[in-house]
Protein backbone atom coordinates (compact mmCIF):
# COMPACT_ATOMS: atom_id res chain seq x y z
CA UNK A 1 0.00 0.00 0.00
CA UNK A 2 1.32 3.24 -0.88
CA UNK A 3 1.48 6.60 1.47
CA UNK A 4 -1.03 8.16 -0.01
CA UNK A 5 -3.73 5.43 0.38
CA UNK A 6 -2.90 5.08 4.13
CA UNK A 7 -3.27 9.06 4.57
CA UNK A 8 -6.56 8.68 2.35
CA UNK A 9 -7.44 5.71 5.09
CA UNK A 10 -6.36 8.04 7.97
CA UNK A 11 -8.69 11.18 6.51
CA UNK A 12 -11.73 8.51 6.29
CA UNK A 13 -10.70 7.38 9.82
CA UNK A 14 -10.57 11.04 11.00
CA UNK A 15 -13.97 11.45 9.84
CA UNK A 16 -15.36 8.53 11.81
CA UNK A 17 -13.93 9.94 15.14
CA UNK A 18 -16.82 11.69 17.71
CA UNK A 19 -14.80 14.76 17.66
CA UNK A 20 -15.26 15.02 13.84
CA UNK A 21 -18.72 14.58 13.79
CA UNK A 22 -19.53 16.81 16.59
CA UNK A 23 -17.73 19.23 15.19
CA UNK A 24 -19.28 18.53 11.84
CA UNK A 25 -23.06 18.50 13.21
CA UNK A 26 -22.20 21.85 15.10
CA UNK A 27 -20.88 23.84 11.84
CA UNK A 28 -24.30 22.56 9.80
CA UNK A 29 -26.27 23.86 12.93
CA UNK A 30 -24.71 27.23 12.73
CA UNK A 31 -24.42 27.02 9.02
CA UNK A 32 -28.40 26.72 8.83
CA UNK A 33 -29.35 29.27 11.66
CA UNK A 34 -30.42 32.56 9.76
CA UNK A 35 -30.73 34.15 13.34
CA UNK A 36 -26.96 33.62 13.70
CA UNK A 37 -26.23 34.17 9.87
CA UNK A 38 -27.78 37.62 10.27
CA UNK A 39 -25.50 38.61 13.44
CA UNK A 40 -22.79 37.37 11.68
CA UNK A 41 -23.67 39.78 9.02
CA UNK A 42 -24.27 42.91 10.82
CA UNK A 43 -21.25 42.21 12.20
CA UNK A 44 -18.83 42.00 9.47
CA UNK A 45 -21.06 45.15 8.25
CA UNK A 46 -20.31 47.33 11.62
CA UNK A 47 -16.58 45.75 11.21
CA UNK A 48 -16.69 47.48 7.37
CA UNK A 49 -18.32 50.66 9.02
CA UNK A 50 -15.61 50.71 11.57
CA UNK A 51 -12.97 50.43 9.19
CA UNK A 52 -13.95 53.04 7.25
CA UNK A 53 -14.81 55.23 10.12
CA UNK A 54 -10.48 54.86 10.55
CA UNK A 55 -10.08 55.94 7.06
CA UNK A 56 -11.46 58.87 6.99
CA UNK A 57 -9.47 62.04 7.42
CA UNK A 58 -11.24 63.79 10.02
CA UNK A 59 -12.28 61.02 12.54
CA UNK A 60 -15.73 61.45 14.15
CA UNK A 61 -14.43 59.93 17.38
CA UNK A 62 -17.79 59.42 18.71
CA UNK A 63 -19.11 57.74 15.69
CA UNK A 64 -16.10 55.22 16.16
CA UNK A 65 -17.05 54.72 19.85
CA UNK A 66 -20.64 53.77 19.05
CA UNK A 67 -20.22 51.45 16.25
CA UNK A 68 -17.55 49.63 18.94
CA UNK A 69 -20.43 49.52 21.42
CA UNK A 70 -22.66 47.79 18.87
CA UNK A 71 -19.79 45.43 17.42
CA UNK A 72 -18.94 44.71 21.19
CA UNK A 73 -22.39 43.93 22.33
CA UNK A 74 -23.09 41.84 18.93
CA UNK A 75 -19.54 40.06 19.20
CA UNK A 76 -21.12 39.10 23.38
CA UNK A 77 -24.55 38.41 21.67
CA UNK A 78 -23.22 35.68 19.18
CA UNK A 79 -20.79 34.60 21.35
CA UNK A 80 -23.00 33.69 24.53
CA UNK A 81 -25.32 31.64 22.14
CA UNK A 82 -25.45 28.33 23.19
CA UNK A 83 -24.92 27.11 19.59
CA UNK A 84 -22.05 29.13 19.23
CA UNK A 85 -20.63 27.52 22.49
CA UNK A 86 -21.50 23.99 20.84
CA UNK A 87 -19.76 24.72 17.82
CA UNK A 88 -16.81 26.62 20.19
CA UNK A 89 -16.31 23.44 21.72
CA UNK A 90 -16.94 21.59 19.04
CA UNK A 91 -13.61 22.87 17.21
CA UNK A 92 -11.49 23.10 20.19
CA UNK A 93 -12.08 19.29 20.82
CA UNK A 94 -11.65 18.52 17.50
CA UNK A 95 -8.69 20.60 17.13
CA UNK A 96 -7.11 19.01 19.99
CA UNK A 97 -7.03 15.67 18.56
CA UNK A 98 -6.16 16.67 14.58
CA UNK A 99 -3.02 18.77 16.50
CA UNK A 100 -2.31 15.34 18.21
CA UNK A 101 -1.90 13.54 14.44
CA UNK A 102 0.06 16.49 13.36
CA UNK A 103 2.12 16.17 16.06
CA UNK A 104 2.96 12.59 15.60
CA UNK A 105 3.38 12.60 12.11
CA UNK A 106 5.69 15.46 12.63
CA UNK A 107 7.55 13.47 15.41
CA UNK A 108 7.90 10.55 13.06
CA UNK A 109 9.47 12.69 10.23
CA UNK A 110 11.81 13.06 12.43
CA UNK A 111 12.95 9.99 13.37
CA UNK A 112 10.84 8.78 16.51
CA UNK A 113 9.56 5.70 16.83
CA UNK A 114 5.89 5.80 15.18
CA UNK A 115 4.97 3.57 17.95
CA UNK A 116 5.21 4.79 20.78
CA UNK A 117 6.29 8.66 19.97
CA UNK A 118 3.66 10.71 22.14
CA UNK A 119 3.44 14.32 21.72
CA UNK A 120 4.18 16.83 24.42
CA UNK A 121 2.23 19.90 25.54
CA UNK A 122 4.99 22.30 24.83
CA UNK A 123 4.44 24.87 22.13
CA UNK A 124 8.19 25.97 21.78
CA UNK A 125 7.39 29.12 23.55
CA UNK A 126 8.72 29.34 26.71
CA UNK A 127 6.77 32.54 28.06
CA UNK A 128 3.53 29.79 27.62
CA UNK A 129 5.52 27.37 30.17
CA UNK A 130 4.70 26.12 33.14
CA UNK A 131 7.67 24.07 33.58
CA UNK A 132 9.19 20.89 31.88
CA UNK A 133 8.04 17.44 31.98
Amino acid sequence: MDIIELTRQLGAAIQQTEEYKRFMTAKEKNDNDSQLQKQIGDFNLLKMQLDAEHEKEEKDEAKILEINEKIVALYNQIVEGEAMKEFNSAYEAYRTLTDKISNILLMCENGEDPATCEPSSCTGNCSSCGGCH
